[in-house]
């Protein structure tokens, strides 16, 4: 797992609500998991221009943080599922008001962002 440099300062409540959600894939992956999607495979359906090296990375990070728990099938071959924490679930309500909140503001955010990428040197 990768490891940070400068530690964070973890004495705000917003700190950490980033940092376990830190990661592209990670809050569409916690939404995805509590609609009922549970194999790699299927997020990775839910996600084709996410790499299966960056959803099982970030999905072990969720499992560290608590939000996820991971169940291996003793089969042939391995089977593995996902399922929400209690913790996990608790942030159901913030993804949500996240996804409100890009939903409404989409026109403005797209073209600030579309505007930003142009101005990137290569």
């Amino acid at each position: 797992m990768y490891q940070k440099k400068i530690a964070n300062t973890l004495n705000c409540g917003s700190v950490l609500t980033k940092e376990v959600l830190h990661g592209k894939w990670k809050s569409t992956l916690l939404a995805g998991i509590a609609q009922g999607i549970q194999r790699p495979s299927a997020m990775q359906r839910m996600l084709p221009s996410a790499t299966r090296r960056v959803l099982n990375v970030q999905l072990a990070e969720l499992e560290h943080h608590g939000l996820v728990s991971k169940t291996i099938f003793p089969e042939l071959p391995p089977r593995v599922e996902y399922q929400l924490t209690e913790l996990g679930r608790s942030l159901l309500p913030v993804i949500e008001v996240m996804e409100q909140w890009g939903n409404a503001h989409r026109t403005e955010l797209e073209q600030v962002l579309a505007r930003n990428l142009a101005e990137l040197p290569d």
